[in-house]
């Protein structure tokens, strides 16, 4: 497995569905420091959606987004 993306804290949220991804990303992105990239993984099908929609709101940005198989990564950086 590739590691394109540089991040500080793993959230893995598989087996969830919305809102709780986008909770557990936000519970995690308060611990970690301006700058510092978030990875979660999730299998929700509406995540990739609802991520983009978290990102322009809170405007910590989506570094990136990769479909794995079942699985979606997003990269959050903290702003």
């Amino acid at each position: 497995m590739s590691e394109k993306h540089s991040y500080v804290l793993e959230v893995d949220a598989s087996g969830l569905v919305c809102p709780l991804p986008i909770l557990k990303a936000k519970k995690a992105l308060s611990t970690i420091e301006s700058g510092q990239v978030l990875k979660v993984i999730t299998t929700d099908k509406n995540a990739i959606k609802d991520f983009q929609a978290f990102s322009a709101q809170t405007k910590n940005e989506l570094v990136a987004q990769e479909v794995l198989g079942a699985s979606t990564v997003h990269y959050l950086k903290r702003r």
